[in-house]
């Protein structure tokens, strides 16, 4: 019985330092980009639409590095009705992952959010963005993860959410609420284009996942402590 008792016992042992492994792995590559945090708690914007009188359906798109965390944390977020992880900015058509990766499309990975404008506003939406999603004054980069399909961009979809959008970024700017300036740009959402089935939710289905674990669910605990009335 002890010796039919130790191959599963080794194979846990080695599942385990694996894991361990890869979080180091990660941890380690993140450090030449390691995350300028708020001075302070983000500031309300100071200029927002109002919550709208009845419900609707409106949309953003955010690109915050890998849009695995991005999608998850936008998921948790009130009056969200649904996050997809797709691609956008770029100049090619209909572009799939290990194209975008090479990083000569321009698209960058971003997550188009739908949302109820009753529930939460678009300036709401950019405090959970630049507050919890990323690190907005890293360029063309998010930790580990680098290149232009990694950088930080908002894709407006009307001129109002252009306004809140740059308002806002002037409004952190000036308050110093980071270290450095926010590298996020803001443009004219191009055609947005789905991601593979395979990376929606892949924080749902593979929570064990080692840049999961490492890079993603710290941003759910964030958005919780930091934003518990935006939180579901």
């Amino acid at each position: 019985m002890e010796l039919s008792a130790k191959p599963p016992v080794l194979a846990r042992t080695l599942v385990g330092l694996a894991v361990a492994a890869t979080l180091v792995w990660y941890v380690a590559r993140a450090i030449s980009g390691v995350p300028d945090p708020p001075s302070a708690p983000l500031p309300v914007p100071a200029l927002d639409s109002p919550l709208a009188p009845k419900p609707a359906s409106e949309v953003a798109i955010f690109a915050g590095g890998c849009f695995w965390g991005t999608q998850a944390v936008f998921e948790h977020v009130i009056g969200v009705q649904k996050a997809t992880a797709g691609y956008c900015g770029g100049h090619v058509d209909h572009p799939y992952y290990e194209l975008v990766c090479s990083g000569s499309t321009g698209h960058a990975e971003s997550v188009r959010v739908v949302y109820d404008p009753s529930q939460i506003t678009y300036g709401q939406l950019l405090m959970v963005f630049f507050g919890v999603v990323h690190d907005p004054t890293q360029k063309n980069r998010q930790g580990p993860d680098v290149g232009t399909q990694y950088r930080s961009a908002i894709f407006f979809t009307s001129p109002e959410q252009q306004k809140i959008a740059d308002a806002y970024i002037a409004q952190l700017n000036a308050a110093k609420i980071f270290k450095h300036p926010i590298a996020t740009q803001l443009v004219s959402a191009p055609e947005f284009y789905d991601a593979e089935d395979y990376h929606q939710d892949y924080l749902i289905h593979h929570p064990d996942d080692g840049y999961i674990r490492a890079m993603d669910m710290p941003k759910l605990e964030h958005l919780k402590r930091d934003f518990p009335k935006l939180y579901h």
